[in-house]
C-alpha cells in the first residue's frame, strides 16, 4: 500500500514512506522518536503517517512490521556480524580476509534471496517469459553481466532472445521491434541507469510485458513491471555483489529450460 501511494506522497510523508519500505526493521523495533530521527522528520509526522494509512496510531502500524519481522529468520545483519566475529577470532587479514568477507556477504545475500523472493512472482515471471516469442534482455553497468549470462543461457536452451548491449546506441531501435507477444527482462539496481529506466517505461506503455529484477518497490522500474523480482541492493557494502542476482537469473533460465524440454 505504501509503495502504491508513494508517488502521491509529499514532503515528510514521502521521507517516512522511504524508511518504511527500505528499512522496515527500524519501524518494527524503534520508537516513534527514533523512526522520526532516521526519516529526519518530527515524531508527530510519523503518527500522522500511520493514521494516513488507516491506523489509529504508530503502535498499531508498528505491529504489522513486527509480525513480518517475527516471521522471518534471524536477521541477515546478525548473521554477517557473527561471521565477522568468527573471522576476527581466526585473525584473518589481507587477501584471505577479503575472500572471506565476500563469501560471507554472498552467503547472507543468498539466504535473504531464498527467504524473501515470492514463489508466486517467480511462476508469473516464468509464465510470461516462456510464452514470449522473443525475450529482450536489458541492463547496463554492474547489472550487465547478469544480462549477458541470461542471454547466453537462453541461447544454449534454444530460446529466441535479444541482448540489448547498447552497441552503436541501437538498444532503443532494436527494442522498438518488440511486440505484445514478446517480453522484456530488465535488470537494474541503484544507481539506476537512466536509459534502462526510459526504455522500460516506453516498452511497457506499448503493452509489451516487462519483468524486472531490481531492488525494491521504490525502484523506478517497479511501476512499469508486470512482475518485479527484488534482490537486496547491498548498499552498505563498498563492492556490491552479483551473487544473488546471478542466482536468481540461473533460477529463471533453468526453469525456462525445464519447460522447454518437458
Amino acid at each position: 500500500m505504501i509503495a502504491a501511494r508513494y508517488e502521491s506522497l509529499q514532503g515528510q510523508m514521502r521521507q517516512i514512506a522511504k524508511v518504511a519500505i527500505e528499512r522496515p526493521t527500524d519501524i518494527a523495533l524503534q520508537t516513534v522518536a527514533a523512526v522520526a530521527k532516521v526519516a529526519k522528520v518530527q515524531p508527530s509526522s510519523v503518527v500522522r503517517f500511520a493514521q494516513a494509512f488507516g491506523y489509529p496510531g504508530f503502535g498499531e502500524m508498528q505491529a504489522v512490521f513486527r509480525t513480518r519481522l517475527i516471521e522471518q529468520s534471524t536477521s541477515y545483519g546478525e548473521r554477517i556480524e557473527a561471521l565477522r566475529a568468527e573471522r576476527a577470532a581466526r585473525h584473518l587479514a589481507g587477501p584471505t580476509a577479503n575472500l572471506v568477507e565476500f563469501v560471507d556477504n554472498g552467503v547472507a545475500a543468498l539466504h535473504q534471496l531464498r527467504d524473501s523472493i515470492s514463489p508466486k512472482d517467480l511462476v508469473r515471471a516464468a509464465d510470461l517469459l516462456s510464452g514470449a516469442d522473443v525475450i529482450y534482455i536489458l541492463a547496463q553497468g554492474r547489472s550487465f553481466p547478469v544480462a549477458c549470462y541470461i542471454a547466453y543461457a537462453l541461447n544454449r536452451f534454444g530460446l529466441p532472445s535479444q541482448l540489448l548491449d547498447g552497441l552503436g546506441g541501437m538498444s532503443a531501435n532494436r527494442l522498438r521491434l518488440a511486440g505484445r507477444g514478446d517480453a522484456l527482462l530488465a535488470i537494474s539496481f541503484k544507481d539506476y541507469a537512466p536509459e534502462v529506466v526510459e526504455l522500460v517505461a516506453a516498452t511497457a506503455r506499448r503493452g509489451v510485458p516487462v519483468i524486472v529484477i531490481t531492488d525494491g518497490a521504490l525502484s523506478p522500474l517497479a511501476k512499469s513491471a508486470k512482475v518485479r523480482l527484488d534482490v537486496e541492493a547491498g548498499e552498505s557494502q563498498p563492492f556490491r555483489s552479483l551473487v544473488a542476482p546471478m542466482c536468481l537469473a540461473q533460477t529463471l533460465v533453468v526453469t525456462l529450460g525445464d519447460r522447454r524440454t518437458t
